[in-house]
């Protein structure tokens, strides 16, 4: 696969994530695939394997009631590397997330192989989860 469909694939994925399609998300992902998500809140650390993953985008539901959204501004790709700027919004607990984000994507063989999140302000997003 080359940039254009790299890129397809994620935005696919962003599509996927916000309206709950697991099914598409588990073709986007391979079963090896590995999320690391920064800081040291309850959500915070490595996620290993596609199921691993799953289960965290959809504790990130769970915690927000469904109202949590990764709204895509502009995605950026290479041949193996994809970054993804976003927007994350969601509500939890009476707390409100809104911030800057960024995903970068390792897409090999027409999977997504491996996610690393980076905040804006990563203390504001481990206490928004708490």
């Amino acid at each position: 696969m080359g940039t254009a469909e790299n890129v397809e694939l994620v935005r696919r994925g962003y599509e996927a994530f916000n309206a709950g399609d697991m099914a598409t998300l588990t073709e986007l992902f391979a079963d090896d695939a590995v999320w690391y998500v920064p800081g040291s809140g309850v959500l915070s650390g490595t996620k290993q394997g596609r199921d691993a993953i799953l289960a965290y985008f959809g504790e990130l539901g769970a915690r927000t009631q469904g109202d949590f959204q990764a709204n895509v501004e502009d995605i950026v790709g290479g041949e193996n590397h994809i970054v993804a700027i976003q927007q994350t919004q969601g509500k939890n607990n009476g707390k409100t997330l809104d911030m800057a984000t960024i995903i970068t994507f390792v897409v090999r063989d027409g999977k997504v192989t491996e996610g690393r999140e980076f905040f804006e302000d990563t203390a504001k997003a481990d206490d928004f989860w708490v």
